[in-house]
């Protein structure tokens, strides 16, 4: 196993590929095209902010099965190419969020009392004491737009400097935020009510550009804002027109839509705006922390499989992998028995959990059902691309759960839905091993491994003999075989483990025997 170490990683996220025995490049920064150049002489890559993994960097890549981002911002990483490709993209989201959080609070603080104007004065040989004076943190209102880690981090602080602490987040619960003797409040009311307002969101095509005219506008006249998560939250060119008009006091920015920002920026010039060049996660404690986690992180996918910190694939910590490993095989298998026998177009797949199997992690078997069905109409898919190829293919994915499974423990069920109506296909794991336990109606048990004759046919007396004795004169060995029907008299349908692969012309042989209706030919 080797790995490209990009970005002047720290040292000691280097020593942790060394203990675990992962071969180790160091390098600095490389441009798309000289990483696309080399990317297939390494199992894994991982970057800081400054090399940017583009769809050129991916587009040949063949050998690399994760990428990981020393730090929380993906941003520099094409993650629809690296799904394409299955490469796992993988951050370190709480690597540096006391780092992050602390900056933000450092940044109002400065602010609040225009520390780099006055620290500005003081070299310019001036004493102008009259000139910069402050404002209390006491009593202030904060509102903090976005209660993740990092915001979270930003409201205990606030809170420690006696500030009335409210927060907008819409995939934050009251109960959670009442935890933190946090106000959840719209994000209309946090602009009305708030004298600062700190934003930690992602940038999502919901949240870019949020800060603008028509936003800043229902905020207090002499608001102070301060941005240290993504630059493109906010419009450059509203922000100094609000603060041209006295709307905004201040403004304290650590990121920037273009990075760096261009020289010519009227913000960098602007005597009340405080400035960082992107300093949120740097410290030493921070930097060094996220060089050991994103190392241990892609040893452990390397070595063990094991997911943790995915953004494009669910994760798996690695003690819960051998109890789901079966089912990812299971769900894998009934979703290419399901593959190997439509011949229409899949509008839908519905993904049942029922018992012991719904409480487990049922994402990464959804996925796993999705590769085996999507496997046979496309050679390109894997479990990390599995879902935006359904997406591409417009198929709707849905889960299901259900608390009882009897007879047993657990129970799988996949159903397809095509134009033509409905198949479903249900499973189990016995012993460890992936089982079939029924066919739409059919109540039929088989191992769902090596290759597998299925037939339907009508329920009368001869038929099984028959096919017996054909496939004996053929060569083909049953290893064993499985009946299953709903009445007396009506349709079988019959699973026979062969030891054999049956040809395509012996299945045709097959379906011109008396009474036998469909024949199809089943890998695993």
């Amino acid at each position: 196993m080797k790995v490209l170490a990009l970005d002047n990683l720290q040292q000691v996220g280097i020593d942790v590929f060394i203990k675990e025995g992962v071969e180790v490049d160091v390098k600095g920064k490389m441009t798309p095209d000289e990483l696309a150049a080399v990317i297939n002489s390494y199992d894994g890559v991982v970057v800081r902010g400054a090399t940017k993994a583009t769809a050129a960097s991916f587009e040949n890549a063949s050998r690399v099965k994760v990428i990981g981002r020393a730090g929380s911002g993906t941003d520099n990483i094409d993650k629809v190419a690296a799904t394409k490709k299955g490469v796992v993209v993988m951050n370190t989201p709480g690597g540096n969020t006391v780092t992050t959080g602390e900056h933000a609070v450092a940044m109002m603080m400065a602010l609040a009392r225009q520390i780099p104007q006055a620290t500005a004065s003081m070299k310019a040989g001036k004493w102008e004491k009259n000139r910069f004076m402050g404002a209390e943190l006491t009593d202030k209102v904060l509102g903090v737009v976005g209660l993740g880690a990092i915001g979270k981090v930003v409201a205990d602080r606030g809170l420690g400097l006696k500030m009335t602490v409210i927060a907008f987040d819409p995939y934050v619960s009251k109960e959670d935020a009442g935890r933190l003797s946090v106000e959840m409040v719209t994000l209309d009311e946090l602009y009305r009510r708030s004298d600062f307002i700190t934003f930690h969101t992602p940038l999502t095509p919901e949240t870019k550009g949020m800060v603008n005219a028509g936003t800043m506008a229902k905020m207090k006249n002499g608001v102070c804002i301060i941005n240290c998560a993504r630059g493109a939250l906010v419009n450059e060119a509203d922000l100094l027109a609000a603060l041209e008009s006295k709307k905004v006091k201040g403004a304290a920015l650590d990121v920037f839509a273009t990075e760096p920002p261009p020289a010519d920026l009227p913000l960098l010039s602007h005597p009340n705006v405080i400035l960082t060049p992107h300093l949120g996660a740097s410290t030493t404690e921070a930097q060094e922390k996220v060089a050991v986690l994103i190392a241990e992180q892609i040893c452990d996918f390397l070595k063990k499989g094991t997911i943790r910190n995915s953004v494009n694939f669910p994760s798996v910590a690695g003690e819960l992998l051998p109890t789901l490993k079966p089912f990812l095989l299971l769900g894998e298998r009934l979703g290419a028995f399901l593959g190997q026998l439509l011949n229409a177009p899949v509008k839908e797949l519905k993904v049942e959990y029922h018992g012991e199997v719904g409480k487990l992690a049922t994402a990464p078997v959804t996925i796993s059902v999705l590769k085996g069905l999507l496997q046979y109409q496309t050679e390109e898919v894997n479990l990390v691309n599995a879902r935006m190829v359904a997406e591409e293919r417009g198929i709707k994915v849905s889960e299901a759960k259900a608390p009882k499974s009897d007879p047993y423990a657990s129970l799988l069920r996949v159903i397809a839905v095509t134009e033509k109506g409905e198949l479903s296909v249900s499973g189990t794991v016995f012993a460890g091993a992936p089982k079939v336990v029924q066919i739409d109606a059919f109540l039929i048990e088989a191992d769902l491994a090596g290759g597998i004759l299925m037939l339907q046919n009508q329920d009368v007396p001869g038929v099984v003999g028959r096919v017996g004795t054909f496939l004996g004169e053929k060569g083909i060995n049953i290893a064993g075989l499985q009946l299953g029907r709903k009445e007396v008299g009506g349709t079988a349908v019959s699973l026979i483990n062969v030891d054999n692969a049956v040809p395509e012309n012996v299945l045709a042989q097959l379906r011109k025997l008396p009474n036998i209706t469909a024949a199809n030919y089943l890998t695993f």
